[in-house]
């Protein structure tokens, strides 16, 4: 009987062990996941049951804030992942308006920047139309050479050279509105491939909910899924779990996919994929 009783306050001591090393895990995986995160710096505004919902990410004197705002009131704060309580916002209130300060100055300056693009394409309109005057003006030149036959050669070889010229410029400007259009049709089809992403992503918490793998979406929080593995929450996937969504999610786990759930809702996620 004595035997029994040793045995089994061994059998408790390992236990006790394997939870302690299983929690020191999780929270050093914790910290390595908002390490790596912390210069992913973002102002996101969304629509939620007809109200404006406003998420802020950013390193402030290295520091991480995150903050989420709805109808431009704060509505949750977080400071290195801590998150604090309603009564302590006070205390942050200095750095809250110097960070949102900034982030209207950015938008103003984004502003700015779209004005002065708009400016400098329809300078390259204008620059493409005075190329096609210079070589009209370049034809007439050769013509007046023709007349003055010891001015004709010096004419006529400026004349050459400026025709060159304005075709090179013709040319390049062809070519900058070529480009122009091909950055506007790649950042539609990255835009189509984003929503897409999301709209798989959405399904897949709906998938890890019905196939129990968690007890809902709020507590997921963080996935990955690569050629290799499939992790939830940092615990490794059997195999049979691991083949159905590699199967059903093939774009995710061919661009090595992580994803981190960093607030309370689904629009509050965060994804890194590389294709």
């Amino acid at each position: 009987m004595k035997t029994n009783y040793v045995k089994a306050g061994m059998a408790s001591m390992m236990m006790l062990l394997a939870i302690s090393a299983a929690k020191a895990q999780t929270s050093v995986s914790d910290k390595s996941a908002m390490d790596a995160d912390r210069y992913n710096n973002y102002d996101r505004v969304s629509k939620r049951d007809g109200k404006q919902v406003e998420r802020i990410q950013t390193n402030w004197n290295d520091k991480v804030y995150k903050m989420e705002l709805v109808n431009d009131k704060m509505t949750a704060l977080f400071v290195e992942g801590e998150k604090i309580p309603p009564a302590d916002w006070g205390g942050y209130s200095k750095v809250i308006a110097a960070i949102r300060e900034q982030i209207k100055q950015d938008r103003i300056q984004a502003k700015r920047d779209q004005a002065q693009a708009r400016i400098d394409q329809e300078q390259a309109s204008r620059d493409q139309v005075q190329a096609k005057r210079d070589m009209e003006q370049a034809a007439k030149d050769q013509e007046d050479a023709k007349r003055e036959q010891e001015q004709a050669s010096q004419d006529q070889i400026q004349a050459r050279r400026d025709q060159v010229q304005a075709k090179r410029d013709q040319e390049q400007a062809q070519k900058d509105q070529e480009q122009a259009k091909l950055d506007q049709e790649q950042a539609k089809r990255d835009q189509a491939l984003a929503k897409e992403d999301q709209r798989l992503m959405k399904e897949m918490l709906t998938d890890l909910v019905n196939d129990k793998i968690v007890p809902d979406e709020k507590s997921v929080r963080e996935v990955t899924l690569n050629a290799d593995e499939m992790t939830v929450n940092g615990v490794k996937q059997p195999d049979s779990v691991y083949q159905k969504y590699k199967a059903k999610y093939d774009r995710f786990a061919r661009g090595d996919f992580s994803y981190g759930n960093e607030s309370d809702s689904y629009h509050g996620i965060h994804m890194s994929l590389k294709d």
